[in-house]
């Protein structure tokens, strides 16, 4: 059947079905070789009627085309599905911040200046994209916590999540146990000291940028220049504090003359 039929049975545009035949995932059964149209074979819907099916589920077409190969279909499946997942966790937790916003207004957190010393630590980096900063935080601090636990060890306090001030596509991040000697399995460091602008985030992690808005306008309003670090002090354990209860003091390094 030529292909303006074709497009109509299967629930495509016709331009759909150029661009599939472009990229060799739904070939023509023919092609006029004197005009160029293009003939498909009504057992070709079937297909075409599954890409149209899974586009609609925002399944890529290299995806797509795996499934149409007779691929792993239950992994493409469940790649996209945890995708999903993921999107409805970020999308719940804005939509939080935002209902934070309406009820409480512009964040105006209490901020001071503080200066810390240098530590010992042990620490775990990862990086991970922007949109699933959380989950690699969470990621990191179960290693790090792992690690602690199996060589009975305590750390000597908060843990503390080091992310760069300036986030891009990719996030890299380092969380760091303070701990005098080696960790086996860990890297150790310094977490380096300098002057911070405080202040206290109270609630789920996924609202801390309010806080972190708000000291940013602090720095700017008294003249500040922020240094390119921004950290979290995890007050409170999350694995036995609820969200709307966690303490953490976020840290954001200011520039200091001389």
């Amino acid at each position: 059947m030529p292909i303006g039929r074709f497009a109509r049975l299967c629930r495509l545009s016709v331009k759909q079905l150029r661009h599939y035949d472009e990229l060799g995932l739904l070939r023509p059964a023919r092609v006029d070789p004197a005009t160029g149209y293009r003939y498909y074979r009504a057992a070709q819907a079937r297909d075409a009627l599954a890409i149209a099916l899974l586009r609609s589920l925002d399944i890529s077409l290299a995806d797509i085309g795996r499934v149409l190969a007779g691929g792993d279909v239950a992994g493409v499946l469940g790649a996209a599905r945890d995708r999903m997942e993921a999107e409805l966790v970020r999308r719940r937790g804005m939509l939080a911040t935002l209902e934070r916003l309406l009820a409480d207004g512009m964040p105006r957190p209490q901020v001071r200046l503080a200066r810390e010393r240098a530590r010992q630590v042990a620490v775990v980096r990862d990086a991970g994209a922007d949109v699933e900063i959380g989950v690699v935080t969470s990621r990191a601090a179960a290693r790090l916590n792992d690690a602690l636990a199996a060589a009975g060890r305590v750390p000597e306090g908060p843990l503390v999540g080091v992310f760069p001030l300036d986030v891009g596509e990719q996030v890299a991040i380092t969380l760091a146990a303070p701990l005098t000697g080696e960790l086996p399995g860990l890297d150790s460091g310094v977490l380096a000291g300098g002057c911070f602008a405080v202040a206290t985030h109270a609630g789920p992690y996924e609202q801390i940028s309010l806080t972190a808005h708000a000291v940013l306008a602090w720095i700017g309003e008294h003249g500040h220049t922020p240094a390119g670090e921004v950290r979290e002090v995890y007050v409170s354990d999350p694995r036995s504090t609820p969200p709307d209860r966690l303490v953490t003091q976020l840290m954001i390094r200011i520039q200091e003359d001389g």
